[in-house]
């Protein structure tokens, strides 16, 4: 599974960050990173949630 951001729609409010502290992080300006983006199968119902509470439906994962 592969997990993307859309830059342009990413807001920076970090909900997929709390919800999948394991596949990602914002950075010290509050920018999205992406810690995995080919997401490990342990981790796929989390990539899952983070997707779901994104309020600006910045995140993907296929």
């Amino acid at each position: 599974m592969k997990l993307t951001v859309d830059r342009d729609r990413c807001e920076g409010y970090g909900l997929c960050a709390e919800s999948a502290p394991q596949l990602m992080h914002l950075d010290e300006d509050g920018e999205l990173v992406l810690d995995h983006e080919e997401v490990p199968a342990p981790s796929d119902s989390a990539a899952e949630v983070a997707v779901r509470v994104c309020p600006v439906a910045a995140l993907k994962v296929g």
